[in-house]
C-alpha cells in the first residue's frame, strides 16, 4: 500500500502550534455564531455568566455549559438551528424511540465539510480514489449510509449503496461487483461472514481488503475475528449525528491504535461523568465535543455519553480516542457491580460454538435485578456444545466481572436486529411508579 502520508490534506499537515491556533480561532467564531443565532445558547451562556469573548484560550472552553441530548429534544424540531430554515439542504433525525427525536440540519457548507471528513476517514482507513466501496450502513434518517456514501464519492470512489438487510443479496453483490472497501456495523459484518460460509464461499478469497466499522462499540477480540475470517484490515470509524455524523474520528490503518479525532473541525474533551470536571489527557471519562466549523447547527460541549480517554497523536498530529468501551447510559449496575456489553462481548467471542451475537435481558426477581445473557449458537453447533457454552459463559462472567447471570444459547439469527445492529440491552424490569 502506498505511504498514506503522501496523500495527507492541508489540515492533516498542520504543526502542533498551527493546529492550536486554528482551533482557538475557529472555537471563538463558533461560540459567537451559536450565541448570536441560537436562543438556547444565548440563554444557556447568560445563565452561566459567560460570553463568547470570554474564551481567550482553549482551556477557557471549560467555563461554558454543557449541551445534552435532552436539550436537543426540548428544542425539537428546529430550535437548535443557527441559520434560517431555507438555508437547510438536508435533515437527519434519530429514531425517537425513547422520546422526541433529535433533528440535525446541514447547509451546503456542512454537507461539503461532512463529505470531506468521511473522505479523509476512508483514506486514513486505506481506501483510495478509484476503489469500489460497498456501503451496508442503513440509508434514510440515520446518518450512516448517506454519510459514508457522499464521503466515498468525494474521495473519488465508486459506491455500491447496498444499505442494510437482504444478507444473501449483499454477498452476491460483493462477489459480483468486487469492492475493495466495505463500510458497515461490525455486528452485521459478522452476519455477512456467516452468510458467506453458509453459501460455501471462502470469505478470505473475496476482493475486500479494508473494512470500516462503526455505529456501535466493538472490541479488539472482534477485530481479530473479522480480520482472521475475512483476511482484511478492520478499522474503526466514529461519529454521531449531533456532531455531524460518521467521520468525526477515524482509526488509521497504519497504526490501528485508536481513533484519530479530526481536531481541526471537532474539539474533544473528556470529563468526569458525575462532576463534569475536565480530565487530564489519558484519564478515562465521558467524551464531549464542540463543533468548530458547522453552520446549521453548531454544538457546544455536547455530552456524548461515550466512555473513552484522549491520547497523544501517532499517525497524525491530532489526538486519538481509545476505542470506545461503552456508553455511560448503557452501563448495567447489577447488584452493585458495573457491567458493560463490551465485557460480555469479549467472553462470548472466545466461547466455542457461539456466534458473536448476544443480548442482555434485565428482569427483576423479587427485590433483586437479574441478568440473562442470550447468545446465538453458530450454525451446526451440537446440543453438547451449547450446554458447554452455557457453563463456560456463566463461569467467565462470574470470575471476570464478579456477578452471577443466567445464560441461554438461542438459534442462529434469532435475536432482534435494527439497522444492522443487535439490540444489546433489553430492560424488562417493571417501571418504578412516580
Amino acid at each position: 500500500m502506498a505511504d498514506a502520508t503522501d496523500l495527507l490534506d492541508a489540515g492533516e499537515r498542520l504543526g502542533p502550534d498551527e493546529l492550536r491556533a486554528l482551533q482557538l480561532e475557529r472555537l471563538r467564531a463558533s461560540l459567537r455564531h451559536a450565541y448570536e443565532n441560537v436562543p438556547f445558547y444565548r440563554e444557556s451562556f447568560d445563565k452561566a455568566g459567560v460570553r463568547p469573548e470570554d474564551c481567550r484560550s482553549l482551556a477557557d472552553l471549560a467555563r461554558f455549559p454543557f449541551t445534552a441530548k435532552a436539550d436537543l429534544r426540548d428544542n425539537y424540531p428546529y430550535g437548535m438551528f443557527a441559520v434560517p430554515r431555507e438555508r437547510i439542504r438536508r435533515l437527519h433525525a434519530s429514531s425517537g424511540t425513547t422520546g422526541s427525536p433529535t433533528v440535525v440540519g446541514y447547509t451546503d457548507h456542512d454537507l461539503s465539510l461532512w463529505s470531506d471528513m468521511v473522505a479523509r476517514s476512508i483514506r486514513a482507513a486505506g481506501g483510495r480514489p478509484g476503489d469500489v466501496v460497498h456501503v451496508a450502513y442503513g440509508y434514510g434518517l440515520f446518518t450512516g449510509g448517506l454519510g459514508a456514501h457522499y464521503g466515498a464519492e468525494r474521495l473519488g470512489c465508486t459506491v455500491v449503496p447496498a444499505s442494510g438487510g437482504m444478507t444473501a443479496r449483499q454477498v452476491r453483490l460483493i462477489m459480483d461487483l468486487e469492492p475493495s472497501v466495505i463500510m458497515v456495523t461490525p455486528s452485521y459484518m459478522l452476519t455477512l461472514l456467516d452468510e458467506f460460509e453458509r453459501q460455501g464461499v471462502d470469505p478470505r478469497g473475496t476482493s475486500l481488503r479494508v473494512g470500516v466499522f462503526g455505529a456501535e462499540p466493538w472490541t479488539e477480540r472482534m477485530r481479530r475475528e473479522i480480520e482472521e475470517r475475512f483476511a482484511i484490515d478492520a478499522v474503526d470509524i466514529y461519529g454521531l449525528s449531533e456532531v455531524i455524523g460518521p467521520g468525526v474520528a477515524q482509526e488509521c490503518v497504519e497504526t490501528k491504535d485508536g481513533l484519530t479525532v479530526w481536531e481541526d473541525h471537532f474539539y474533544p474533551e473528556v470529563v468526569d461523568p458525575i462532576t463534569g470536571e475536565v480530565l487530564p489527557e489519558g484519564e478515562r471519562g465521558e467524551l464531549v465535543f464542540t463543533s468548530l466549523t458547522k453552520e446549521a447547527m453548531p454544538i457546544v460541549r455536547y455530552r456524548t455519553r461515550d466512555l473513552t480517554r484522549l491520547l497523544p497523536g501517532t499517525a497524525r498530529v491530532f489526538r486519538r480516542l481509545e476505542k470506545v468501551t461503552g456508553r455511560s447510559d448503557d452501563m448495567v449496575i447489577l447488584r452493585g457491580v458495573n457491567l458493560f456489553p463490551t465485557q460480555v462481548e469479549e467472553i462470548v467471542l472466545r466461547t466455542p460454538g457461539v456466534a458473536p451475537h448476544f443480548q442482555l435481558r434485565l428482569t427483576r426477581e423479587g427485590r433483586l435485578d437479574a441478568l440473562t445473557i442470550r447468545a446465538e449458537a453458530r450454525p451446526g453447533a451440537t446440543p453438547e456444545t451449547r450446554e458447554e457454552a452455557v457453563r463456560s459463559i456463566t463461569a467467565a462472567v462470574k470470575d471476570g466481572i464478579g456477578v452471577s447471570v443466567a445464560v441461554e444459547i438461542v438459534a442462529p439469527e434469532s435475536l432482534e436486529r435494527s439497522v444492522g445492529k443487535i439490540r444489546r440491552i433489553v430492560d424488562l424490569r417493571p417501571r418504578e411508579r412516580e
